[in-house]
């Protein structure tokens, strides 16, 4: 089973009652059903949207810029590729802030 089997099953992002009390089918007994049936709901945090978002931009293609990609790579082959070291510093230690940042986020 993927990712993308298990969110669908589960309907993420959805909520809606995942079980009734008195519904467990234990030992081929049928649950009894009441008028005053109760259910339990499951709410799903932004993170599940958000890998949903992800999950449908891995779905329909490419994750990064094939032509970008080739450009480096025939740029490497030349022997005229740079990198910009004081970007690349810049970037990782944004990273490792954010990274050791309490997450103050919802």
């Amino acid at each position: 089973m993927n990712i993308s089997d298990s969110i669908k099953k589960v309907g993420v992002g959805v909520d809606k009652p995942t079980l009734e009390k008195g519904s467990a089918n234990k030992g081929g007994e049928k649950a009894a059903s009441t008028s005053t049936a109760s259910s339990d709901n499951v709410t799903l945090s932004s993170a599940s949207v958000q890998l949903q978002s992800i999950e449908a931009g891995m779905a329909t293609g490419e994750v990064y810029d094939t032509n970008k990609v080739e450009e480096i790579k025939a740029a490497i082959a030349r022997g005229d590729f740079s990198v910009d070291t004081a970007k690349v510093a810049d970037g990782l230690l944004q990273t490792v802030k954010d990274l050791i940042q309490p997450n103050n986020k919802g």
